[in-house]
């Protein structure tokens, strides 16, 4: 993914400058920021492709950061991390997170990262309908469909109902856990996982009045799939 910019978010001017240099000799623009606000100043005035976001910056950490970069889009993020509690917080990329790599790390490994999750977001975004049944998800409209034959009535759902269909329409018949899908589809809400349980119970009953029946079964211990597997 030659000449897409990335936006490295480093406190420590050395790592920053490797960083920097191995990005700039496989083709791609950089751009850096040392700490959380001039990070999310960088993004909402160059809409950087990729960003590299250190967890342990001053003003506001790579949290922080990420949660505000989920509201405004999904720019795709690769965390970057020393701390065993940070890696625990990442490990299932709970918090958002497209990627995350742990310090020390090899800088050639950090470039093939960029690369890989540039690839797949690329793939992601190519993607503009999804269907499931009946069921047609328009990721770009924001908007979604019950289709029977030459019938197509809009679901109206929430900006959050909308977000937890369009994830889990993905993989309809894993079980994805409360949590999950929270920091997924939520991460800018303080809402506790059963919150998760209201949308759903919503969702259901929409998608019942249109004749779509039986979905979201509960997963005992974990949470909710959207369909059975047959």
């Amino acid at each position: 993914m030659e000449n897409s910019l990335v936006l490295i978010v480093e406190d420590e001017p050395e790592i920053a400058r490797i960083l920097d240099a191995y990005l700039i000799r496989e083709g791609y623009r950089t751009v850096r920021a040392a700490d959380g606000e001039t990070a999310l100043q960088h993004h909402a005035q160059l809409s950087p492709d990729i960003v590299l976001l250190d967890v342990r910056i001053p003003k506001l950490d790579g949290f922080g950061v990420l949660a505000r970069l989920r509201q405004a889009g999904t720019t795709p993020v690769i965390m970057v991390t020393a701390l065993a509690e940070d890696i625990d917080r990442l490990s299932g990329l709970r918090m958002g997170a497209d990627d995350y790599v742990v310090k020390p790390f090899n800088p050639q490994e950090v470039v093939a990262r960029v690369g890989a999750v540039l690839r797949r977001a690329k793939g992601q975004n190519q993607e503009t309908i999804r269907r499931f049944g009946d069921i047609e998800v328009d990721f770009h409209s924001h908007a979604a469909f019950v289709k029977r034959g030459e019938t197509r009535r809009p679901v109206q759902l929430t900006l959050s109902e909308f977000r937890i269909l369009a994830y889990m329409i993905r993989r309809p018949t894993h079980a994805f856990d409360r949590s999950d899908i929270l920091d997924a589809c939520l991460p800018e809400s303080d809402a506790l996982a059963r919150t998760v349980d209201t949308h759903i119970s919503n969702l259901r009953r929409k998608l019942e009045e249109l004749g779509q029946k039986g979905l979201f079964p509960a997963v005992r211990g974990i949470g909710y799939r959207l369909s059975e597997p047959k």
